[in-house]
């Protein structure tokens, strides 16, 4: 499989579920639900792997048996001095393979916090960047059921809290695009569920893939029967489902807009409080300067963590 893999990128409850999930209809393309694992491989594994040692720890991952990835033959993918990224690209390609697809796409959105880890593990990889407005992000997440969001340490409370998220992630992303060029697309989630066709049509173009309208037909078929918080993908894409106009407080879309108002307004979103479309406010500055160190120190100590020879002994053998 020689085709570039397609990595959908977008800050947490904008709609990069819903991108997924059309996308994974294409008859070529392949593109599973939240991986998760990438940084806990790149953390154990250098530049080359060990390929029995990097099945090993597959083995202890969930989500691989959850994908029902056979393990032997992602081995038989492996070639001599494979580096990382070949590795955990032989993953998707068995996933793709047993799907009958061609190419293969992942959608995580904790990986807005590892981007200088997908650029180097898949240095051809094609970047589709979903952005949404910030202030209808929060509303959507900060709506979430208490268990849904598996990084506890990074759950904002506030929407104050979630500014300091999307800011950040967008802006990180948006250097990335900057940094491939060519290879990445930004793509807005109000027109993608305003004309979906359009922008479906748009991204296919990007990626090298003919439109399929059958990408559009998933809502009978996805199953969110153990997902409260995506009921939404029953539906076709309707725009409005939030919108922070009617739906957040003054004080709250002040919160936002104090650190995230010149993101928004270089975006093209309407910023109500105009003082913030040029820079953050002073509480802003100083809340997006938390955000950052305590993001920066945890990854560290997750790192450290992942790097430990204890971590198989907290990831037992799962078959």
């Amino acid at each position: 499989m020689s085709a570039p893999p397609l990595i959908v990128l977008g800050v947490r409850r904008s709609g990069t579920t819903l991108l997924r999930v059309m996308l994974d209809r294409h008859s070529e393309l392949a593109v599973p639900d939240e991986s998760y694992f990438l940084p806990q491989l790149d953390a154990r594994h250098g530049k080359q792997v060990d390929v029995e040692e990097f099945l090993d720890d597959l083995n202890r991952i969930p989500t691989i048996r959850e994908w029902e990835i056979d393990l032997s033959s992602v081995g038989f993918r492996i070639g001599r001095g494979a580096t990382l990224g070949e590795a955990v690209s032989a993953v998707y390609e068995e996933y793709a393979a047993a799907r009958g697809k061609q190419r293969w796409g992942d959608k995580t959105p904790m990986y807005m916090q590892h981007l200088r880890m997908l650029e180097r593990l898949f240095p051809d990889a094609r970047f589709v960047h979903l952005i949404r407005d910030g202030r209808d992000t929060a509303l959507s997440f900060l709506s979430m059921p208490r268990g849904v969001v598996t990084e506890t340490w990074a759950h904002p409370k506030t929407v104050a809290d979630f500014a300091c998220q999307w800011q950040t992630e967008v802006v990180d992303a948006r250097e990335l695009g900057r940094r491939v060029g060519d290879r990445d697309v930004e793509v807005r989630y109000e027109e993608v569920v305003g004309d979906p066709e359009r922008e479906l049509r748009r991204i296919c173009a990007f990626a090298g893939l003919d439109y399929e309208p059958r990408m559009l037909g998933y809502a009978d078929e996805v199953d969110v029967s153990q997902k409260p918080h995506q009921q939404s993908l029953k539906k076709p894409p309707t725009p409005g489902l939030r919108d922070w106009r009617t739906a957040m407080g003054a004080d709250d879309v002040i919160a936002f807009e104090q650190v995230a108002g010149k993101v928004l307004d270089e975006l093209g979103y309407d910023v109500a409080n105009r003082r913030f479309a040029s820079a953050p406010s002073a509480r802003g500055r100083a809340r997006l300067s938390r955000y950052r160190a305590v993001t920066a120190a945890w990854r560290l100590a997750a790192r450290a963590l992942q790097r430990s020879p204890a971590w198989r002994r907290r990831h037992p053998r799962l078959v």
